[in-house]
């Protein structure tokens, strides 16, 4: 059993948060982010904001190790959870991305499997075979925790791309909390999704943050401010030879909107840019 998987049989009720290093995301050459340090707190939510470009989806994807899957893509400094650092030479990636949880812009259940059988296809794939009575209480359990088993538990067996928009959103997310992570990262999960969907989705992460650590991407301001805890606001920089992003200020979401501590992150709210 390494560190990590030890170190997640002992979480405690206070839960996980991430402790940001020095980070660094690169494509080959191209250093994309540069130098963010951050602290994410446990069972809150978190929100990253900025203009495009900046870099918070790339940070995002760092935070789970997502980010090496692109060819020529490489992270320098630490990603800490739980005071283990996920990009040591013996930290395992599946583990890594079943403990943080990744729902991405677009819903994207599988198409070729039912309803039922995208909430339990990531258990079954980290834990093997399972009873029938154990996976039909997963994926019951799941649902309920994003409120969509009322709506779908006399079709389960139909495929997951039946479902409107909202409900496909909400199945990826009932996939991601079926394995039981301590962090789920959202990158954009409401921006192809109407209002009142989005509505759902924002009341769902507020009903579960209390199992959850969440980090959400957003360039909805009113988003971050009607769901988020924490933000982190983003900018780009340039040089005459390149641009990279770059974590400008972090606080209480209250404190970031009200009264920014940064000229810049006052300019963006405001409307100023972005």
């Amino acid at each position: 059993m390494t560190a990590l998987e030890a170190n997640h049989t002992e979480q405690t009720s206070a839960g996980y948060g991430l402790e940001v290093k020095h980070l660094s995301a690169l494509y080959g050459n191209y250093r994309a982010v540069k130098d963010i340090n951050v602290s994410v707190a446990p069972r809150k939510i978190t929100a990253f904001i900025g203009p495009s470009g900046c870099g918070k989806s790339t940070v995002l994807r760092c935070l789970n190790r997502m980010h090496e899957v692109i060819q020529g893509a490489t992270v320098e400094g630490q990603v800490l959870l739980n005071g283990e650092n996920i990009y040591d030479p013996h930290a395992d990636p599946v583990t890594i991305r079943r403990r943080i949880g990744m729902v991405f812009q677009k819903p994207n259940p599988f198409p070729s499997m039912s309803i039922y059988d995208n909430v339990i296809a990531g258990y079954k794939l980290n834990n093997g075979r399972l009873s029938k009575q154990r996976a039909d209480e997963i994926v019951e359990k799941s649902l309920r925790s994003v409120a969509l088993w009322d709506e779908v538990k006399m079709k389960l067996k139909k495929s997951g791309v039946d479902l409107s928009g909202g409900q496909q959103q909400r199945l990826c997310i009932a996939r991601a909390i079926a394995v039981e992570p301590d962090i789920v990262l959202m990158d954009e999960p409401c921006s192809a999704l109407d209002p009142i969907a989005t509505q759902r989705i924002e009341e769902l992460m507020r009903n579960i943050v209390n199992d959850y650590t969440i980090i959400i991407v957003t360039h909805n301001m009113q988003q971050a401010t009607r769901v988020s805890d924490y933000t982190g606001f983003f900018n780009i920089r340039k040089d005459d030879n390149t641009r990279w992003g770059e974590l400008v200020e972090f606080g209480a979401t209250e404190q970031v909107f009200n009264a920014p501590a940064n000229q810049e992150t006052a300019d963006y709210i405001s409307g100023r840019f972005g």
